[in-house]
């Protein structure tokens, strides 16, 4: 992901040690591990500090189409953020690592209460997901996209 800072490191520091200790635990990705399902309910999100995740949506009738695969420092996950609380991919560890694990309803109390720290995480969050869609965009302009015309010798 072209995001070179994670999420925590744009947080206020007062915000980020909240945010830790009220919200966050650290968990293992084990290879293979399904993180969560399209069409559930989204109650958690992760900053992955190691290992590979791929996000993927269901293809009815064939196997799984994944979108993009995440890594070091990415954010996985920003349904959570958004009513009706549904993730709308799937995703999966191909790379067993480590991550940084969010109780979502959690994060939500506290940029309700705290402005700042508010600020902070939807900015972000709007920033990764526009920075990924302008990525699927480019990568369906490859796939699909005009070929420009061979010129002719």
């Amino acid at each position: 992901m072209s995001t070179t800072r994670s999420l925590l490191d744009v947080i206020p520091p007062d915000g980020r040690a909240r945010l830790l200790d009220e919200a966050a635990c650290e968990v293992p990705l084990a290879l293979d591990e399904r993180l969560f399902e399209e069409g559930r309910r989204a109650d958690h999100f992760w900053i992955i500090r190691s290992g590979q995740v791929e996000v993927d949506i269901h293809v009815p009738g064939r196997r799984a189409a994944v979108i993009e695969t995440l890594g070091q420092d990415d954010l996985l996950g920003w349904s959570w953020l958004f009513s009706p609380h549904v993730w709308h991919m799937g995703a999966h560890v191909i790379q067993a690592g480590q991550a940084v694990q969010f109780d979502a309803a959690a994060v939500r109390r506290l940029c309700e209460a705290d402005a700042v720290l508010g600020r902070a995480v939807y900015k972000y969050v709007a920033q990764t997901v526009a920075e990924r869609l302008y990525g699927t965009r480019k990568r369906l302009l490859q796939l699909y996209g005009p070929r420009a015309e061979a010129p002719e010798a």
